[in-house]
């Protein structure tokens, strides 16, 4: 039987709105345009999209045909794929927006989203996700480091009403805070990274908790070495089921978004297996 021919994705396009400093290493960007038409963002608030970003001298120009340009031109050539949350979606005004982590010129994204003016156009795949805060759960986690932050923000505001949470979100330091708005029995603590390393405050706040009883729901996502060490804890001393959390690693210090991605598949494996003990047990 032959197989049915695969569908091949298109891109949309965005043009920016507005580009905004929201703190020392946050800048948010709006996306609008007719591209945005229909976009299927609401039914989670993990929601992301992949960016595609042009190298500087590309031969091509938005709009362009990403497997069309892999087919036909050099590897250096092609587009670059970063992943980000949606931390909003209007539907009404058709507006998009989006929070990147700025630390100077240092990556591609951020500097993009510094640099962004009114006018400038973005592809992008998506919508994809997956989470949403359950109602059925006794209370809700939520832990990430700054590049959750748009989802963590995102998933405070569809707690449902009456249950408890405990949000847990680092940042570089209190300049980097966001003013979040919180339900009743919702505590949020802002943890500061400073010099230390990407988590490890994280981890220990986390660890040092004083956590509800009851079935949660948990959310941890950010960089994969404090997640790996997160859902070890949550799964051996917390006792958490898998199947009433979303645990992931949204990035790896020391690896490109590429490289991560491809490795992924394999650090995942790793981290079951080292639990199927838990779960005998």
């Amino acid at each position: 039987m032959s197989q049915a021919p695969r569908r091949k994705r298109v891109a949309r396009v965005a043009e920016v709105v507005q580009s905004t400093r929201l703190t020392p290493h946050l800048v948010r960007v709006v996306l609008g345009g007719e591209g945005l038409a229909g976009l299927p963002v609401g039914e989670f608030t993990d929601h992301y999209v992949k960016l595609l970003f042009r190298p500087s001298d590309a031969p091509y120009d938005v709009p362009f045909d990403v497997e069309q340009v892999r087919a036909e031109l050099p590897p250096e050539t092609w587009p670059v794929t970063r992943t980000y949350t949606v931390r909003s979606w209007d539907a009404g005004a058709g507006e998009l927006t989006i929070d990147f982590v700025y630390h100077g010129d240092e990556g591609l994204a951020g500097p993009w989203a510094a640099a962004a003016q009114p006018g400038d156009t973005i592809q992008f795949f998506g919508p994809g996700g997956g989470y949403a805060p359950s109602p059925d759960a006794d209370w809700h986690l939520l832990v990430g480091d700054d590049s959750a932050l748009p989802a963590i923000a995102a998933s405070v505001g569809r707690l449902p009403a009456g249950r408890s949470a405990r949000v847990f979100v680092e940042v570089p330091d209190a300049a980097d805070e966001q003013d979040l708005v919180v339900g009743e029995g919702v505590e949020l603590v802002w943890v500061h990274r400073g010099h230390r390393e990407p988590g490890t405050a994280l981890l220990a706040a986390v660890l040092a908790a004083d956590l509800p009883t009851g079935t949660p729901h948990a959310f941890v996502h950010g960089e994969a070495g404090f997640v790996r060490d997160i859902r070890r804890h949550l799964r051996a001393d917390r006792t958490l089921t898998p199947e009433f959390t979303s645990i992931s690693g949204y990035w790896r210090q020391g690896r490109t978004e590429d490289r991560w991605q491809a490795e992924k598949p394999a650090w995942n494996a790793e981290i079951v297996a080292e639990e199927e003990p838990l779960v005998a047990g």
